[in-house]
């Protein structure tokens, strides 16, 4: 029991797993950010490459 007790004051003490958990928080926020504008990024992403489409159309090869 006393080991049990040694072992989880360690644990709680411990900062292993914190750059894991940040990364993680951080990861789930930019998802979040993502979901929410999803529609004008789609829209601006469209929109870029229908422009790229159009300007290698005409390009013409001799």
């Amino acid at each position: 029991m006393k080991n049990l007790k040694k072992f989880s004051r360690k644990l709680f003490k411990s900062e292993s797993g914190q750059g894991a958990t940040e990364y993680i928080l951080l990861l789930v926020v930019v998802v979040g950010l993502v979901l929410m504008f999803k529609k004008p990024i789609t829209d601006a992403l469209n929109d870029q490459i229908e422009k790229v489409k159009q300007g290698m159309a005409g390009i013409t090869v001799n």
